[in-house]
């Protein structure tokens, strides 16, 4: 298997919550895996994998821990229960979101679902009237893209091998397809077309360098 015949999300979806009495949003994606819930519990959750696939991360994954994502996010883990759920903070930028993480058997293998409710203050609003759902929903499915890679054996530095193939012609194309769906998800809620289709444009410029 090579990137170009790789996957990102195989569901997508847009909604809203609440936390502490304030509106959030909710950025789902889905996928099936070809493994184990075990195997893929311990891709998610085993630092030497993890950092195979994904990024260095340092601290304690388990319920209470903190953890730390090199160049990126920090947080605790809110509930940790193997091999069916993960959920922790997402600490980026001043702001914290939430992140959950569902595991089950399928006929497939494991079902995996990623949840990424994000809060509205002012600034998180402001990211979100401008790159909707797409921002996070197209970052997290270069992870589940690399996840895959992870989980076929066949790739030495999915990184690596993950950055090369967005910097081409086919990987542009499909984080721009990427975007567009989300965007179209982002309309099933009832927002605007057009709001939703510009926000996605915008998405997709961000991840390819283009029109920037």
């Amino acid at each position: 298997m090579d990137f170009n015949e790789a996957l990102g999300a195989s569901f997508r979806e847009v909604g809203s919550g609440e936390r502490d009495g304030a509106p959030t949003h909710i950025v789902r994606a889905s996928r099936h895996y070809p493994t184990t819930p075990a195997d893929l519990w311990s891709a998610l959750t085993d630092k030497e994998r993890v950092q195979s696939w994904f990024a260095k991360v340092s601290g304690d994954f388990k319920q209470g821990g903190h953890f730390s994502i090199e160049g990126n996010a920090d947080g605790d883990i809110v509930a940790c229960e193997p091999p069916r759920r993960l959920a922790l903070t997402w600490e980026f930028g001043g702001s914290t979101s939430w992140v959950n993480v569902t595991i089950q058997q399928s006929d497939e293998g494991a079902f995996l679902t990623l949840e990424h409710e994000h809060p509205t203050d002012p600034k998180s609003q402001a990211h979100w009237d401008q790159y909707g759902p797409g921002a996070t929903g197209v970052g997290w499915e270069l992870a589940l893209l690399g996840l895959e890679m992870h989980l076929s054996g066949e790739v030495t530095s999915t990184i690596e091998a993950g950055e090369a193939w967005a910097e081409s012609v086919t990987g542009k194309a499909t984080l721009r397809g990427w975007a567009e769906e989300w965007g179209k998800a982002h309309a099933a809620t009832g927002t605007n077309r057009l709001i939703a289709k510009e926000t996605a444009e915008r998405t997709a410029a961000f991840y390819t360098g283009e029109g920037q």
